[in-house]
């Protein structure tokens, strides 16, 4: 019984400061920041010249085993 008073306190409590939801506000703009820095990524590695810069470096690196 005591347990339960006690938590209705700590809740009036916060909203009464008016910070109740936001870690979770928090965590939604941080899920949307790193889906847009994926899509970014995503964008970036999948574009011609970069696959084409990879593919040099992965020559150039292959190559100096193979000599």
């Amino acid at each position: 019984m005591i347990k339960s008073l006690h938590r209705i306190k700590s809740l009036a409590i916060l909203f009464k400061s008016g910070e109740v939801g936001m870690a979770t506000a928090e965590y939604a703009v941080t899920t949307v920041a790193a889906c847009g820095f994926a899509g970014m990524f995503y964008k970036l590695l999948s574009s011609e010249s970069m696959a084409r810069l990879i593919g040099d470096l992965m020559r150039r690196a292959l190559s100096s085993f193979l000599i």
